[in-house]
């Protein structure tokens, strides 16, 4: 049986009276869910054998220091994101954020693009399933299985879990990233097991002269996007146990992890080809298999297998975790009449977003068969064009999140300090920004497309906020 959810408002914090109809399972999650969440979400396998060489083709031995400064300018947007959490709970995050700190028709006009450019990451992260499994099923067994057929197997997948009990979602990203994160220690053992490279563990590597060299710019549009989805913490605090505890918890924790062990991982790898060779490799042949490659040497091929197979469990992880967020802000926006109310529908058995879930998976297998049937390859152009857009998307909403932040807090700090409310806020809105500048002038590098086909990816964002906008002014013409 599905019901409706019978809260209107967009800052609804889920709770419920007497004989509401059912809402989110309150209480389901804990602080180590949500950390799983979102460090699923940003994939740190598929982030570092995926990315990290074409990082460090780029920008060379600045590479770690892209991954260390992009996390460090997102855990000072955590300070004030964390400390609004207290006081807006919504499945909408972003959105509800932006409208109780700049207004409601802001609010509107970026839960439409945080609508897009979830679903955007998300469809995209499922053709890169199809694609890894492809490739890995071919490797293994010698047999040829489409691409799309894995990818429609990974979208069943996905759609019953986001069906059934987040609790369920959340063991299942949990024995993924644990397993992903393994394989990475394993391959950074065996590096220093053998001395940790041709020339032994170097320092240098982290020196900030290197932040000059030709390529950073571009380099920061993948160590940008390593971190996507970290709000994850917020979109569930109608969900989580304790939320004023948990929220700022497993936001920081997850933050900082992925900041430390990126930037880690990325040294260890340089100093495996020596810091002199390691921007080379990545650009020579096969350098983007140089993860690859420098685990097989330093661990066994045994090693360098399981990775590959891994590879495949963090994708399908990262598109189960972005399938979770795309479908609570369907359900918010249902909610909050931005969208069609039967889109607030939660099951009273499993007390998901039933309708949401359905939504999004159709929306998902509508990309997945055009891709196929067009014959555009679903890595390089359908995963690689739809995360750019939605990259960007999740920035914007970061950038306006903690404007909003120092809107919020602005006339009344709460008793919170004002380098939380007011300095922290303001810094990571300047500092996302130029980020953003910075991406999107290099955002060819990221799609491989022309600037006609870039300028067509980017120009959702603003027709979507404009939509809300305009969505917003019909809602008040008739309160």
């Amino acid at each position: 049986m599905v019901t409706q959810s019978s809260t209107p408002s967009p800052a609804a914090t889920g709770a419920r009276g007497p004989g509401a109809a059912p809402a989110l399972e309150h209480g389901a999650i804990g602080t180590g869910d949500l950390v799983f969440f979102v460090v699923a979400a940003a994939a740190p396998l598929t982030v570092m054998a995926g990315a990290a060489p074409v990082a460090i083709g780029m920008a060379g031995q600045a590479a770690p220091l892209g991954y260390l400064i992009s996390g460090l300018l997102l855990i000072i947007f955590a300070a004030g994101f964390t400390a609004m959490s207290r006081y807006v709970r919504n499945a909408g995050a972003f959105y509800a954020y932006i409208g109780r700190g700049l207004g409601r028709p802001a609010g509107t006009g970026s839960a439409y693009v945080a609508l897009l450019a979830y679903n955007a990451i998300e469809v995209g992260l499922l053709t890169a399933f199809g694609y890894f499994t492809a490739s890995g099923f071919q490797d293994l067994t010698g047999a040829r299985v489409p691409w799309w057929v894995w990818s429609l197997a990974g979208l069943v997948a996905i759609g019953v879990l986001g069906y059934l009990k987040v609790t369920l979602s959340a063991k299942v990203l949990g024995v993924a990233l644990v397993l992903e994160v393994l394989v990475l220690v394993v391959f950074e053992a065996g590096v220093f097991a053998h001395g940790g490279g041709p020339a032994g563990p170097d320092l240098t590597v982290l020196s900030p002269a290197h932040l000059q060299n030709a390529g950073v710019g571009g380099m920061f549009v993948l160590a940008v996007g390593a971190f996507i989805g970290f709000e994850a913490t917020a979109i569930y605090a109608e969900e989580v146990r304790d939320p004023a505890r948990s929220v700022p918890r497993a936001t920081y924790a997850a933050v900082a992890f992925l900041a430390l062990f990126y930037t880690f991982t990325v040294w260890v790898i340089i100093n495996a080809y020596g810091a002199d060779r390691a921007q080379d490799v990545a650009n020579g042949p096969g350098g983007t298999d140089m993860f690859f490659t420098a685990t097989a040497r330093f661990v066994g091929p045994w090693a360098s297998d399981v990775m590959h197979i891994l590879l495949i469990t963090s994708a399908f992880a990262a598109t189960l975790a972005f399938h979770n967020g795309a479908t609570r802000y369907f359900y918010a926006l249902g909610r909050a009449r931005l969208l069609p109310r039967r889109l607030a529908a939660v099951t009273t058995r499993t007390r998901s977003p039933a309708a949401a879930v359905v939504l999004q998976s159709a929306l998902a297998l509508l990309v997945v068969l055009v891709t196929a049937a067009t014959g555009q390859d679903p890595y390089a152009v359908t995963f690689l064009w739809t995360n750019g857009t939605g990259i960007v998307g999740i920035m914007l909403m970061q950038a306006l999140a903690a404007l909003a932040v120092y809107g919020f807090f602005r006339r009344d700090r709460r008793g919170m300090p004002a380098w939380r409310v007011v300095a922290a806020p303001l810094l990571a809105c300047a500092g996302l920004l130029v980020l953003i500048v910075l991406v999107c002038r290099n955002f060819a590098l990221l799609t491989g497309a022309s600037t006609g086909i870039n300028i067509a990816l980017l120009a959702p964002l603003p027709l979507a906020f404009t939509a809300g906008l305009a969505r917003a002014r019909r809602i008040g013409r008739h309160l």
